[in-house]
Formats: structure tokens, C-alpha cells, sequence
């Protein structure tokens, strides 16, 4: 495999939030420190300060806008890559994608060679059909690969190439709790979630994340004897108020307002998800992959999932006992109950790490980079 210092550029709409962007950081910091040129192109945001001060240089273009106007931009993208001379151009959504695609076509031969990373389920269609074109299509669950190869049957199975994302286990450390003075903090902010065992659910604040799910099991658990609190994690967020309202509402007529707190995203979710009893990942549409389960578990700390999707997948590998059929209130109730009283012990991960992530991509990057680059008669 080539030793030669290669350069990448990956493609994102912008740097603000997201599975994504997180993975374009993190492959970011992985391409410099092995020694690479890491280029990211996107409309801009609050992690580029961070991706630079890791290395990687940044170039900012909305390549992301839903626009008619943003089409216009292929021949300046086209100009960026002419210079920067990539071996590798990785986009890791749809506008990019097609931004990207049409930019390197135009350039002379040898192109570089074009990667995509289907991150979601996608809608099928045209639009959704440029991340099966790339010459390797990362995978980042068998459950996405399923969707490519259903919905996309011109793309070649040979060219998917199945990457888990993975766990920082420096960021989210085996059996790490937070001192006492972050624990007094906390419940100073949310005093009525002392005095009892605490499930939490991180997700930001739409309906698909089954908030109205783990409240509606924090009342059965209560209805059983089982004393629990509950903290919806990340669900507060502006323009969502109707929503939290809704949820607000449920509570009330459900008899547990007092055991609740929904609260706005957090800096310290590692600290927050470490001093929880159980971390419940209940989105009621398939996941393509369900990052804070591995999160939860590289922590030592008990999941409880909806079966389906990549959660289920990460579940039926890592911990089968936190599996619950999807929608199954009462089954839900009753291993939520023998989770808080027994879990099963959880080892340290030897899977889905974030080292795993990153050595798989830039083993892949170097691999391409092997194969002859692409001419302009390609397609």
C-alpha cells in the first residue's frame, strides 16, 4: 500500500452540527496526523475553528445552499480542485455530492477519484442516487448498504465498503464519572432529578426521537413502584416550543411532571449520560446508525433500544439484552425494570471505536490512490 503523502478533500454542506460533520473531523484530524493534506470545503460554521486549529485547511463555499443559484458554483469548485490537485474527493451529502461530480468531470485527466459516504436513509430517486456513484460508497451500517443495494441496482456491490462510525474512547472514557462538584451543579440546575434513578435520552427535539415514548415509560415504571427520573437531553431547542409544550402536556395528564426535565442541548453530555441509569435510544423511524449507543456503552453504561435500524444492529452485537420490539410499551416497561435492577456487565469496546473509523478510511484513501486515477471519459 502507497506510503506517498496524499491529499483529500471532502465535501459537507457546513460545519455547524451533525453525525457528518463529525466524521469530516474526525478523518480530518486523522488524514494530518498521518502525515496527509486534509482539505474541507463547506458553507462554513462553528467547528471550523476547530477542524483548522486540528490541521486541516478549510474552504468555504455553500456548496450545501438549496438553491438554483448554487449549481452556478461547479466551475469555481472546479477551479479549487484544479489547484489543490486531491487524490481523493470525498462528499458526504446529496448538493455536494452533485456539486462534486459535475465539478471533477470537468477536469483534466487524471481526475481524482470520488468517494461517498451515505450517512442516512435517503429518500430513493435521482437526487439520492449520486452517493451510489462514487467509486467506493461508504457504508456506515449493513442497514444503509441494504438501502443502496435495494434502491440503486445499477451500483456495483464490489464498490461498498461497510465503516461503522466510532467512539472516541479518550472522549467518552470506560467507566468515567464526573466529580462531585459537576454532580452538585447538576442537580442544582435540575434539583428534580435528585433522589432517584435517572434514564436519560439524548436527542434533539423532533418528534421521530420518541420523547413521548420515554415519558410514557416513565409513567408505567412509576405505575409498577419502580421510582425512576427521566431527562429528555437536547430537546429544548429554539423553534421547537410547540413541541416541548406538547410534551409538557403529556406529562401532566400522565401523572409524572414532577419526575421530568427537558432541557436544552449540553456541553457535558459524557458527564450527564455517565451518572444516568439506563440511556434510551427509542426513535420511533429506523436509525441508519445510533452513535449514542456506542457512546453509552463505551462509558459502561446500560441501553435500552428500539429493535430496528442501526440501533438495533449495534444492539443485537454489543448488548442483546437492551433490545425492546419498536413501539412495544409494555415489554419496554418490563426490560427497562430488570435493566435498573440488574443490568448485564458491559465490557470495554473492541468494536466501533473511533480509531477503527478512522484507520478503515484512510486505509481505503490509500487503496484508490493505488488504482489508476480516473480519465475523462469515464463516467
Amino acid at each position: 500500500m502507497t506510503r506517498r503523502r496524499l491529499c483529500v478533500v471532502q465535501l459537507v454542506p457546513a460545519l455547524v452540527s451533525g453525525g457528518a460533520e463529525r466524521s469530516t473531523l474526525e478523518i480530518g484530524r486523522a488524514l494530518v496526523e498521518a502525515g496527509h493534506e486534509s482539505i474541507v470545503i463547506s458553507g462554513g460554521g462553528r467547528l471550523v475553528a476547530r477542524l483548522t486549529a486540528e490541521g486541516s485547511r478549510h474552504i468555504e463555499l455553500p456548496i450545501g445552499r438549496k438553491s438554483l443559484r448554487t449549481p452556478f458554483l461547479v466551475p469555481r469548485l472546479r477551479a479549487i480542485l484544479a489547484e489543490a490537485k486531491p487524490d481523493i474527493v470525498h462528499a458526504r451529502s446529496r448538493m455536494p455530492a452533485w456539486l462534486g461530480w459535475y465539478a471533477l468531470r470537468g477536469l483534466a485527466a487524471p481526475r481524482p477519484h470520488f468517494v461517498t459516504t451515505v450517512h442516512g436513509l435517503n429518500s430513493p430517486g435521482w437526487y439520492s442516487g449520486i452517493m451510489a456513484r462514487g467509486d467506493r460508497v461508504i457504508c456506515v451500517s449493513n442497514l444503509v448498504r441494504d438501502h443502496v443495494l435495494r434502491h440503486y441496482r445499477h451500483t456495483n456491490p464490489a464498490r461498498l465498503v461497510l465503516i461503522p462510525r466510532g467512539v472516541d474512547s479518550l472522549e467518552f472514557p470506560y467507566g468515567h464519572q464526573p466529580d462531585d462538584e459537576w454532580r452538585t451543579r447538576f442537580l442544582a440546575d435540575y434539583p428534580a432529578l435528585d433522589g432517584a434513578p435517572l434514564l436519560t435520552l439524548p436527542a434533539r427535539g423532533t418528534r421521530l426521537k420518541g420523547h413521548s415514548d420515554a415519558i410514557e415509560l416513565l409513567a408505567d415504571l412509576n405505575a409498577r413502584g419502580v421510582d425512576s427520573r427521566l431527562l429528555l437531553l437536547g430537546a429544548r431547542e429554539p423553534g421547537r416550543e410547540s413541541y416541548v409544550a406538547e410534551l409538557e402536556t403529556l406529562a401532566v395528564k400522565l401523572g409524572v411532571s414532577d419526575k421530568l426535565v427537558i432541557s436544552p442541548p449540553r456541553a457535558d453530555v459524557r458527564d450527564v449520560m455517565a451518572i444516568s441509569t439506563l440511556i434510551l435510544q427509542l426513535s420511533t423511524q429506523r436509525e441508519s446508525f445510533g452513535r449514542t449507543v456506542i457512546e453509552a456503552l463505551s462509558l459502561c453504561r446500560p441501553v435500552l433500544g428500539y429493535a430496528h435500524g442501526g440501533v438495533g444492529e449495534l444492539l443485537t452485537d454489543l448488548y442483546p439484552m437492551g433490545r425492546v420490539p419498536p413501539g412495544d410499551r409494555a415489554r419496554l416497561a418490563e426490560r427497562a425494570a430488570e435493566l435498573m435492577r440488574a443490568a448485564p456487565a458491559i465490557q470495554p469496546l473492541t468494536r466501533y471505536r473511533l480509531v477503527d473509523m478512522q484507520e478503515a478510511t484512510l486505509a481505503l484513501y490509500a487503496e484508490l490512490a493505488n488504482e489508476p486515477r480516473r480519465r475523462r471519459s469515464d463516467q
